[in-house]
């Protein structure tokens, strides 16, 4: 897929064994017991997929490829403990572009192709769960963007720092808001 690196050339785009994406329970209590977002949007637990499920999915793919953002401008006119509304640009860049690679994949032959993101949903100013009462089984037909909306990453049970050192990154957890941030998407591939 070395066609991918030159589709968006600022992207750090590694191919990787689907074997080494790492999935754990614990990781979506990281969503529910610290996150502001928990239950907020379609990309995110509940809603999102549980680490049982991906672990199923990832079974069914041999190839995937991890995306790497790094530096992307924060949005300075908010408070950073506000951290959706901080990255909010970075997380707008990391969907739109997960989606044009998995459709680029798609397009090219791997039909199989799923993309994961990063961080609670952007595409809209509010998701349907934060607008009031939404029924869990019919809130995904809702969504305003059913077809560029994915879930992230460590929403659906994926040890993000696990697997992203696993593929040979390097990723050590932010510690203050002046320091650059990396972020990751996932390409699964088949």
């Amino acid at each position: 897929m070395k066609e991918l690196n030159t589709l968006i050339p600022e992207l750090e785009l590694r191919q990787i064994p689907s074997g080494i994406v790492k999935t754990a329970a614990w990781v979506r209590f990281k969503c529910r017991y610290g996150c502001k977002a928990y239950g907020k949007h379609l990309s995110c637990p509940p809603y999102s997929p549980t680490y049982e499920d991906t672990e199923k999915v990832l079974r069914d793919y041999e190839h995937a490829a991890l995306v790497e953002f790094v530096g992307l401008p924060k949005e300075t006119g908010v408070d950073p403990r506000h951290i959706h509304h901080y990255l909010w640009d970075l997380i707008l860049v990391v969907q739109s572009t997960i989606f044009k690679l998995e459709r680029h994949a798609f397009i090219s032959g791997y039909y199989k192709a799923f993309g994961f993101g990063a961080y609670p949903c952007a595409l809209c100013e509010t998701c349907l769960p934060e607008e009031g009462d939404i029924d869990f089984h019919t809130a995904k037909r809702l969504c305003r963007h059913q077809d560029m909306m994915r879930p992230a990453m460590e929403a659906s049970g994926i040890d993000v720092y696990a697997t992203v050192r696993a593929a040979g990154f390097e990723l050590e957890v932010v510690t203050t808001f002046d320091e650059t941030i990396k972020t990751f998407g996932l390409l699964l591939l088949d």
